[in-house]
């Protein structure tokens, strides 16, 4: 599990890809009681370390999570946000999270507001029935808060701290993001469904 306040940013040091698996291996700050098998956020994706080698850490991604999120962009250079495993006694500070993305959205729309930036993004029409106003949502593993809703897009309204701490700074218009719900609100969207198709 994972709480949606990013740690850092980390780069990607090599890729590789044999049969349908994607060899990812990052530069990732603080290592230290890292261990193989671990989990770890990457862009929100929850990963398994299979080998460390100093500050490099290798991860397998499989077909599905490829298909799924936009971690099949990712090239060496590229910069992604981190994010530990929470441990039992950590400090939750953002929404509980399990790293399992369910579809990626797009940015519509980049505003400058003062010191941060008001973000819109495009949601997949799998997504939107989950999609609530003051309700949480994570962005490239990201904890934030829902804005505006209007039809398919989103409204997110981020402060200058989690700019400099995360990618969000560096996006544009038209990037492609990885998106994971609430799981409070999953469960409720989907027991109402049910209940009133039992009807």
């Amino acid at each position: 599990m994972f709480t949606g306040i990013v740690q850092g940013i980390a780069t990607i040091n090599a890729t590789s890809q044999s049969d349908s698996v994607m060899n990812l291996t990052i530069t990732l700050p603080g290592t230290e009681n890292l261990q193989v098998g671990a989990s770890v956020s990457i862009d929100g994706v929850c990963l398994t370390v299979t080998s460390i080698d100093g500050s490099n850490v290798n991860f397998d991604v499989i077909a599905e999570t490829l298909h799924r999120t936009t971690l099949s962009d990712l090239e060496m250079g590229s910069e992604v946000n981190f994010e530990r495993a929470l441990r039992f006694g950590d400090e939750l500070g953002g929404h509980l999270l399990s790293g399992h993305i369910m579809s990626a959205g797009l940015i519509h729309s980049i505003t400058e507001n003062g010191g941060g930036k008001d973000i819109s993004i495009i949601a997949p029409p799998s997504l939107q029935k989950y999609i609530i106003e003051k309700g949480f949502v994570a962005i490239d593993g990201i904890s934030l808060t829902v804005g505006v809703v209007e039809s398919n897009i989103f409204a997110l309204h981020i402060i200058p701290e989690t700019l400099r701490m995360t990618t969000l700074g560096s996006k544009q218009e038209g990037d492609a993001v990885n998106i994971e719900i609430d799981s409070n609100t999953q469960t409720i969207v989907s027991t109402v469904e049910r209940i009133l198709a039992e009807k």
